[in-house]
């Protein structure tokens, strides 16, 4: 089972699962996030199904959620009950002992960087209208964001040093690459340098490292295109 943060980050989770409840048609939501090297922590569940959901998929390594990490993009299943799932036989099997008709769910992705995933279920069976859809990707956008910044601002240093292979990279480069990811995802400087900083994190290296890559073009954040 995924890692749970400490009470004080629980309620920070509790307001991001809200956020879905209050402007989504849904029964219950769940979020877990990506931290680094760090293992995959719990978030926020906003009920028990919501939370064995989510259990169920880390459990077993086979459902939704899953697709949804590997392809970057929202999986929906408007009807649970009806609908064969070859890819997941042992999840949807277990599925069927809880109150769950609808499943959403959707990757948070920022650029380059996979922050978390947000699962949505519902007890009524239907797809999301095309207005809820969107305003889903609304909120995934805005909750990846937040949690980023929450996920940074827990880690331990800022890891802006030089970087491992000795050579004494300028802070212009740093600047360069913010402008680069600037342009490529049509953030803020303030964004661009908090993915540059996240990517590091993530990866274990400094945000000169990385943005050397950015730079040289062998580390691109343009964003993937909505299917």
């Amino acid at each position: 089972m995924a890692e749970k943060f400490s009470p004080g980050i629980q309620g920070f989770g509790t307001d991001l699962c809200s956020t879905f409840l209050q402007n989504l048609p849904i029964s219950g939501v769940s979020i877990s996030a990506f931290p680094g090297h760090a293992p995959e922590t719990s978030i926020c569940a906003s009920d028990a199904t919501s939370a064995r959901i989510d259990e169920l998929q880390f459990d077993l390594g086979e459902g939704p959620r899953w697709e949804a990490l590997r392809t970057r993009g929202p999986v929906a299943i408007p009807n649970v009950k009806s609908a064969g799932h070859t890819a997941w036989p042992v999840f949807a099997k277990a599925l069927l002992d809880l109150d769950v008709s609808a499943l959403f769910v959707f990757p948070l992705v920022l650029g380059a960087m996979d922050i978390g995933i947000v699962e949505l279920y519902s007890t009524s069976p239907g797809p999301l209208s095309s207005p809820d859809h969107s305003m889903a990707l609304q909120l995934t956008d805005s909750v990846a964001w937040k949690l980023l910044q929450h996920i940074l601002t827990v880690a331990p240093g800022d890891n802006l040093g030089p970087s491992r292979d000795g050579s004494l990279l300028s802070r212009r480069e740093v600047h360069q690459a913010t402008g680069m990811v600037l342009a490529q995802t049509g953030t803020s400087a303030t964004d661009a340098l908090l993915l540059l900083r996240a990517h590091a994190f993530s990866e274990g290296l400094t945000v000169r490292e990385v943005a050397r890559d950015v730079v040289s073009k062998t580390l691109d954040f343009t964003p993937p295109k909505a299917g």
